[in-house]
């Protein structure tokens, strides 16, 4: 197991417009205009840019005090300097983590100020450091022989926390090289980090769009947060407009995309050659104990199950009365005049009654996660883009970042990120720092877990046929984005590293190329795509973190069959769930789903998704054809 060492990683709506009025009516706000009560408080981390830059001073003296580590422990031949170096790298961490924190959410804010860009390279480059200092600690450890080892934890009642650690470190041994070779791949760290920090600058803080006349015929500036808002708008000459206006910023900048993507994929060949990995997949699974025919099965399965989409894109094509259904005509409701404003307060309302079946402790907890201002609720100019859920064991409770639309998507989007936050809290909670964490592949299995739950709540409530369309279709669209777009990226994942595998160079056209037929794929054939679709590929952040896409897919599946099962009462579910957000990393992902009554070993829970896919669009054409 590859730790990371030194560097990981309640508000009243005064305005109640349409979110078009709204955006009309201003550009994006400046984070001074945004009241306080819509930031979160990160003086829980530290007070001021002095007392981060007075523990960053603190964290380079202990970065030299790790380099003599080794001389100090020699050839670790006791259970008690074992526990030492554990116990030593933890703390490292701990500073590192909290360090992170504040430099990275502070950047996150605005991502204008070079200030905080400067803190977060400060970081990098000393996590390199203490990464090539500590190069020699897993070769030496895998020297003792496995029996020795196992001795030591067995007889140490401290130590023996770590048996999971070091079973994972005994698992991957075959991938561990010598020290100095260990060294040189540590060193590579800096340089391994540019091509995503390159691409996170250009499209956070120096890519802009533009602007368009909305329904009213007023100019709009369009920023990453309103392409959303405005892909839902009902009028279709505003969403052509607005989807032009998007993709021109994307292609001024696609030659630049398209070197920083492949310096990616040389980055991934890089790591999987240098320790003994077959392909780029195989590497990015194995950190999981995964194996490659998840993925392969996965693919598999959805590409066999596209009959659904082709359905409900038939049945947009139909509703919508358009001559060509266009990639700007995928996202409108099929109800639009149903896609009411959500103030941020009623989001919060509605989450916190939907998640009653979850139980009274974890709601008590999440209720004061939102009023102990753990959310950055608004855009403003210059702040990151999306979503996400940072947590960490080194502060005292996690933090969410949201681009808060008064709309269900920023609704279930805040819901989402609270699983996360969740999740984070209650391994914190319950597990020593070795595990506090958790993988990537089960950290979906939280956020979309409340998402199902939050849906069933609606539905469940009186309505009449026109909002159980409106829902049926926001839930189909779902199913379709974190599902179905999440394996079609998977699988531009696997054919572009593929490509680069056999020497193939990755360009624009050849990148294109590849996009312009999942496109086709993935929409069964329905929706027309022009060519400035195809560089769509240059939109997705999460590409720089290779083969991380397909987990939403898994996680989906995942979450689907939990969520069933505490909706349905079934016996222990609740109880099983909760312990599954405890229990951190302390298992293989895997295996603390099968834990938790999910075997994503199996195409079962794949599959099962797509039989409710299947279902919904069923419903959906059966309430259609009342009308």
């Amino acid at each position: 197991m590859r730790r990371k060492l030194l560097v990981g990683m309640a508000a009243i709506c005064l305005l109640v417009l349409t979110p078009s009025l709204l955006l009309a009516q201003m550009a994006a706000r400046e984070r001074s205009e945004i009241d306080e009560q819509y930031k979160w408080d990160l003086s829980d981390v530290y007070a001021g840019d002095e007392a981060w830059e007075a523990d960053f001073e603190v964290a380079q003296k202990t970065a030299e005090e790790l380099a003599g580590l080794r001389e100090e422990l020699g050839d670790l031949d006791s259970a008690e300097k074992i526990l030492k170096l554990q116990q030593t790298m933890e703390e490292a961490e701990i500073l590192g983590d909290k360090l992170a924190t504040y430099a990275f959410l502070r950047g996150d804010e605005d991502t204008r100020i070079s200030k905080y860009q400067g803190y977060k390279q400060q970081l990098q480059s000393l996590g390199v450091k203490v990464a090539s200092e500590l190069a020699w600690v897993e070769p030496a450890l895998l020297a003792i022989p496995q029996e020795t080892l196992q001795g030591y934890l067995d007889s140490n009642e401290e130590l023996k926390v770590y048996q999971h650690h070091f079973d994972d470190l005994w698992r991957q041994q075959e991938h561990v090289l010598s020290e100095s070779e260990e060294r040189i791949i540590s060193l590579a760290g800096d340089i391994s980090s540019t091509p995503s920090s390159i691409y996170s600058q250009m499209m956070n803080a120096d890519l802009t769009f533009g602007t368009f006349e909305n329904e009213n015929g007023e100019e709009v500036e369009m920023t990453q947060a309103r392409y959303g808002t405005y892909m839902r708008n009902p009028d279709r000459r505003v969403r052509k407009d607005a989807w032009h206006v998007y993709y021109d910023g994307y292609d001024r900048y696609v030659h630049a995309a398209a070197e920083a993507y492949a310096g990616a994929v040389k980055r991934d060949i890089f790591y999987t050659r240098a320790r003994g990995y077959e392909t780029c997949v195989q590497r990015a699974l194995d950190a999981d104990n995964v194996e490659v025919e998840v993925i392969e099965n996965l693919i598999a399965t959805i590409s066999e199950n596209l009959e659904p989409i082709a359905r409900y894109n038939g049945i947009r094509h139909r509703i919508m009365e358009v001559d060509t259904l266009r990639h700007w005509d995928s996202y409108v409701s099929l109800v639009p005049q149903l896609d009411e404003d959500i103030p941020y307060e009623q989001a919060v309302e509605t989450i916190t009654a939907g998640l009653e079946p979850l139980g009274p402790e974890y709601v008590k907890d999440m209720t004061e996660g939102f009023r102990s201002r753990w959310v950055d609720v608004y855009e403003n100019a210059g702040k990151r883009d999306g979503a996400y859920s940072w947590g960490t064991a080194a502060v005292s409770h996690p933090y969410m970042l949201m681009n808060y639309e008064d709309n269900i998507n920023s609704m279930f989007t805040l819901a989402h990120e609270m699983g996360h936050s969740m999740h984070t809290y209650y391994s914190v909670a319950n597990q020593p720092m070795a595990y506090a964490d958790y993988s990537i592949f089960v950290a979906e299995v939280a956020s979309t877990t409340n998402e199902a739950i939050l849906m069933d709540h609606l539905l469940k409530q009186p309505m009449d046929r026109e909002k159980r369309i409106f829902l049926l279709n926001h839930y189909i669209s779902k199913i379709q984005g974190t599902v179905y777009t999440q394996v079609m990226f998977s699988e531009f994942e696997k054919e572009a590293h593929e490509r680069a595998e056999r020497g193939d160079a990755l360009t624009v056209d050849s990148l294109n190329e590849i996009y312009s037929g999942l496109l086709d794929k993935y929409s069964g054939g329905v929706v027309h795509y022009t060519e400035r679709s195809t560089p769509g590929w240059c939109r997705i952040p999460h590409f720089y973190r290779n083969f991380y896409v397909y987990k939403y897919a898994t996680s989906y599946a995942a979450a689907t069959a939990i969520a069933r099962k505490i909706l349905d009462g079934e016996p222990g579910a609740l109880d099983a769930y909760i312990e599954f957000l405890s229990n951190g990393s302390s298992d293989y992902p895997i295996d603390l789903l099968k834990q938790a009554g999910v075997d994503l070993s199996k195409p079962e829970p794949i599959q099962a998704t797509c039989d409710l896919l299947a279902e919904l669009v069923r419903e959906l054409e059966a309430l259609l054809a009342e009308a």
